[in-house]
């Protein structure tokens, strides 16, 4: 499936947008996150990310697939296994996502905000 390209009406912002729109929504930049600790498989990957539905975590999986930042691997064995880690660009994220991180970090501890512990699978 090749990547829709966007077209950019390039003021000084444009690079922000462009970003913006490859790690967009709740759940992206997050599995981008998750993925640099290295390959994790489908239900690995779901249980990081407390809330996201099967269905949702397919969804974005693709996007980022499509957008070359996510790579896929089936392997050909019963039951099929199936992982997926960052590409090359997707990796060149990692400062972006760190930055995040330690802004949210600061966020959170300005705003008394508490992270909720993760449920546990019923």
């Amino acid at each position: 499936m090749p990547l829709k390209r966007r077209r950019y009406d390039c003021a000084p912002g444009c690079p922000v947008e462009a970003t913006l729109d490859l790690i967009d929504g709740k759940w992206k930049a997050v599995i981008l996150f998750h993925l640099l600790d290295g390959t994790l498989r489908f239900n690995a990957l779901a249980r990081r990310l407390n809330g996201i539905t099967q269905r949702m975590l397919v969804k974005q999986l693709r996007e980022l697939e499509e957008a070359g930042l996510v790579a896929r691997t089936v392997y050909a064995e019963v039951p099929p296994r199936v992982e997926y880690a960052l590409t090359a660009s997707g990796r060149s994220l990692e400062p972006v996502l760190a930055a995040l991180k330690t802004w949210g970090e600061a966020w959170m501890q300005r705003h008394h905000v508490t992270s909720a512990p993760p449920q546990a699978a019923e």
